[in-house]
C-alpha cells in the first residue's frame, strides 16, 4: 500500500517557515524539520548543502531584500513522484510582486532533500 504525501503541506510550510522567518533559530528549527539532514539548496548563482548551510543562505536571501516582503504562494503545491513545485511571489506585504518564481523540491520519507529556486525574468 502507498502512502499518499501531503506535498502542499511541506512546500507551503518551507515557504512560511523557511523563506518567511527572519529569526534564524526559528529558521533552523523549522529546516530541521522540513529538510533532510543531508539536503541541497540550489539557487540560480549558489547551492548550500546541509541545515546550517540552507539556514545561512536564507539569512543571506532575506538580508537582501526589503524588511517589508514577504513570500506568499501563487496557488497550492502540486507534486506525485517525489518531485514537488510551487509558485510564488515576493514583494510588499499586500502590494505588487517584485519577484515570481517557483521551487522544486526532491522529497523521500516526506522531508526535502533538494530545492531548487527558480526565479523568472524580470517583466515575465
Amino acid at each position: 500500500m502507498t502512502t499518499l504525501m501531503d506535498y502542499d503541506t511541506l512546500m507551503q510550510a518551507n515557504l512560511a517557515r523557511v523563506f518567511g522567518e527572519h529569526d534564524p533559530v526559528r529558521r533552523i528549527e523549522a529546516i530541521s524539520g522540513l529538510y533532510a539532514a543531508d539536503a541541497t539548496l540550489y539557487e540560480p548563482h549558489a547551492v548550500a548543502r546541509g541545515h546550517a548551510a540552507i539556514n545561512a543562505a536564507v539569512t543571506t536571501l532575506l538580508a537582501g531584500l526589503p524588511p517589508d516582503f514577504v513570500f506568499t504562494a501563487q496557488g497550492p503545491a502540486v507534486g506525485h513522484h517525489g518531485l514537488a513545485r510551487l509558485r510564488w511571489n515576493a514583494g510588499p506585504a499586500g502590494g505588487p510582486a517584485a519577484v515570481t518564481g517557483m521551487d522544486v523540491a526532491q522529497v523521500d520519507r516526506g522531508r526535502i532533500h533538494a530545492l531548487h529556486v527558480f526565479i523568472d525574468p524580470a517583466n515575465a
